[in-house]
């Protein structure tokens, strides 16, 4: 059976991906500050779903050293283009397929990218093994299900255009995901963008 697998999406509009998330410039830069004060200086820290690398760049000057992954080539190459830090390695990986070692990272940071994965299961069964039992799960993602009617409208549109949700959780659904899936969640806030989105910060159970 073929794998499911939205890769050719991401590697097409690769180059607009910047310029596309501009009308959420607020809510970014709210999530940055979020994920920078997690952050401690001697931190190891795994990015998946990097996508061209904005919060790897936003944070390394925070953290040790950032390893940042995509499964999308051209989203890495994309990435590349840009001044990065001398502490941030860019890769391409799968986040359902990871090749580190068990307990390799003090942070995961996975943001925006659960809801649009056929199979997030995975993505945080590999996280899990990838953490330090007392490392921290950094996941932000957009929660649909919160959507209005224009919302949903807007949603509607984008699959039009080959960008799919598999997954439109509410809020509450979404932390019962990441419960259900081995861990408890310390804090979450709601932040306003396009669609809402929620941050969430966890722990291994």
């Amino acid at each position: 059976m073929k794998a499911i697998t939205n890769r050719s999406f991401w590697d097409r509009y690769a180059g607009l991906y910047d310029t596309f998330i501009k009308k959420d410039n607020k809510a970014y830069a709210e999530m940055y500050l979020l994920i920078r004060t997690r952050l401690t200086t001697n931190m190891h820290v795994l990015e998946l779903a990097t996508g061209t690398g904005l919060i790897s760049i936003a944070i390394a000057d925070k953290v040790s050293c950032v390893e940042a992954t995509d499964f999308s080539p051209q989203m890495i190459a994309e990435a590349k283009k840009k001044k990065l830090p001398r502490n941030v390695n860019f890769s391409v990986q799968d986040a359902c397929n990871l090749f580190y070692a068990d307990c390799s990272f003090d942070a995961v940071i996975i943001s925006n990218a659960l809801h649009i994965m056929p199979n997030p299961e995975l993505a945080l069964q590999n996280i899990s093994r990838v953490l330090k039992n007392d490392g921290v799960l950094i996941a932000p993602t957009f929660t649909h299900a919160g959507n209005g009617i224009r919302g949903k409208l807007k949603a509607h549109f984008m699959e039009l255009f080959g960008f799919k949700a598999y997954h439109k959780w509410t809020t509450e659904e979404y932390c019962l995901f990441l419960v259900n899936n081995g861990f408890y969640i310390e804090q979450m806030h709601i932040l306003k963008a396009s669609f809402p989105l929620t941050y969430v910060e966890a722990r291994k159970i």
